[in-house]
């Protein structure tokens, strides 16, 4: 398997890298932390370590070093394909270098012989009540893929500096399986339809899951699954998804007990509802305006929204100052695909004035719109308006990255992690004595 020995070829370099780190220069202090930090849900303090990908404030996410726009260009692409194939972003992610065309096809193979759904994930699905959020499917899919973990069955035979290899074992088939279960997922819960789809192996990760959809007429949507997996596949350490599965996963869960982890922090409203949230509010102005309004009209709805206590969702990142790439990204293609498309249009509109009207108001950090802002308008235009479906997608995206942190965090030894708690009576002695005169 290509990501096995790529991965086991680099490890001792990797291995010598961090011993020095943890043996020779543990006392270099990386961080100080506030009280304000602490009770403020620890934002910004910097106590993660990943190689997968990076967030700079005035640049964005880097997977791997690459920036968004470089990832696109230098990744192999399917014949007659604008956007990458997911194999080459996996690959890219797993072993820190550009795949070759080759390499990436390596990993679709390695994908399409895992991509058998077992049946009694499709009955169990069946059996849970209609109303059953989508997030919730996906949550206990995961989980009953458990029964197959490589790494729980070998976990008492293999010695600890093996544990990756078992990791990437179940990962591969983990990520291999999401996309037939997402989009049973889908065709189930709003269509009633209980056929088991089928991945074919002569299509690509994109392709099959755009087909077993099945949800558009419309060209290009094969596209845009390319383009929304890779770009939501991992955006460092600290976002909740990621960390609920760094910290499920640092116990020895498996990949499967770990991204089931990941995928309930990403159903929490402050993670992962913000895409369906910013179509409604596009929705919602579209209504209200009949189409798309004048300038003014949108810059006097966008303070209506503040001033009844709302937020203009999509707009603002916790660590992003300017414009995420990733929404520049999906403009980019929005507009080279259905350019004359109302919501578009809107979307466009609402770039040129929601961040005049937050600078205004003073209070946001950044009035930059982030990914979340536009990605609900691309998945509408292409027929997949179930709002309750958009955060599995972010799911399915989400795995690529989280189980490649996994397998390296299995492969370089990262322990469990367990930070200090201190109790309020603590803070309050410790602002009691700041304040005492030296």
């Amino acid at each position: 398997m290509i990501l096995h020995e790529k991965i086991e070829a680099q490890l001792p370099q990797w291995r010598e890298r961090v011993r020095a780190l943890a043996k020779e220069h543990a006392d270099v202090v990386v961080d100080t932390v506030t009280i304000g930090e602490v009770v403020g849900g620890m934002r910004d303090i910097k106590g993660l370590w990943t190689d997968i990908s990076s967030v700079d404030p005035g640049e964005g996410i880097r997977f791997r070093g690459l920036s968004v726009a470089e990832t696109l260009k230098a990744l192999p692409k399917v014949r007659g394909g604008k956007m990458p194939m997911v194999g080459g972003l996996y690959y890219l992610l797993m072993v820190g270098d550009v795949p070759t065309k080759e390499q990436a096809l390596e990993v679709e193979a390695e994908w399409a012989k895992r991509a058998d759904l077992p049946d009694y994930v499709c009955k169990m699905l069946r059996a849970m009540p209609k109303e059953t959020h989508p997030m919730t499917l996906l949550s206990q899919a995961v989980l009953a893929l458990q029964n197959g973990s490589v790494f729980m069955k070998r976990y008492h035979e293999i010695k600890k500096d093996a544990y990756w290899e078992a990791a990437l074992e179940d990962s591969l088939s983990l990520t291999a399986k999401l996309p037939l279960i997402a989009a049973y997922i889908y065709r189930l819960k709003f269509f009633g339809e209980t056929k088991k789809p089928k991945y074919n192996p002569k299509q690509d990760y994109g392709a099959n899951f755009a087909r077993m959809m099945k949800v558009s007429d419309k060209k290009g949507y094969a596209e845009l699954a390319r383009l929304y997996f890779i770009i939501h596949s991992d955006h460092e350490s600290g976002n909740a998804s990621a960390h609920a599965m760094h910290l499920a996963g640092s116990t020895l869960s498996d990949a499967f007990y770990a991204f089931s982890a990941s995928l309930n922090a990403l159903a929490g409203p402050l993670h992962g509802l913000a895409n369906q949230e910013s179509l409604a509010w596009l929705l919602d102005v579209r209504k209200k305006f009949n189409g798309v309004p004048p300038r003014d009209e949108l810059y006097k709805f966008a303070w209506d929204t503040l001033n009844t206590g709302h937020v203009i969702p999509g707009y603002g990142h916790g660590v992003l100052r300017v414009i995420d790439p990733r929404f520049v990204t999906q403009l980019e293609f929005a507009k080279q695909n259905f350019p004359d498309d109302e919501l578009l249009r809107l979307a466009e509109l609402t770039l040129d004035v929601v961040p005049t009207v937050l600078k205004e108001q003073g209070k946001a950090k950044s009035p930059a719109p982030n990914v979340d802002a536009i990605s609900g308008t691309l998945q509408h235009y292409y027929g997949v308006r179930e709002f309750d479906f958009y955060t599995v997608l972010f799911g399915v995206g989400r795995a690529l990255g989280v189980t490649a942190n996994y397998v390296w965090a299995r492969a370089l030894g990262q322990p469990i992690e367990r930070p200090k708690s201190l109790t309020t009576k603590m803070l309050e002695e410790m602002v009691a004595k700041a304040a005492q005169p030296v």
